[in-house]
């Protein structure tokens, strides 16, 4: 009974190190996904509040504005 061969294991260690390192960079470029979204998220909240207020203040002067019943 013999066992695989040197150049089937360094094939194999080869394709373990492609995987490995394909692995490593998908994983970085998930992180910078990641970030970019979470920066992309901020902004949109922070927009979503200048909106919120300037609609608030709207409102205020319209109720202002109308006669009291």
């Amino acid at each position: 009974m013999s066992g695989p061969s040197i150049a089937e294991l360094e094939y194999k260690i080869d394709r373990l190190v492609a995987a490995g390192a394909r692995l490593k960079a998908e994983n970085e470029m998930l992180r910078e996904r990641e970030a970019s979204l979470a920066r992309e998220r901020s902004q949109l909240l922070e927009k979503n509040e200048r909106a919120r207020s300037k609609i608030e203040s709207m409102i205020a002067r319209l109720k202002a504005l109308a006669p009291e019943s």
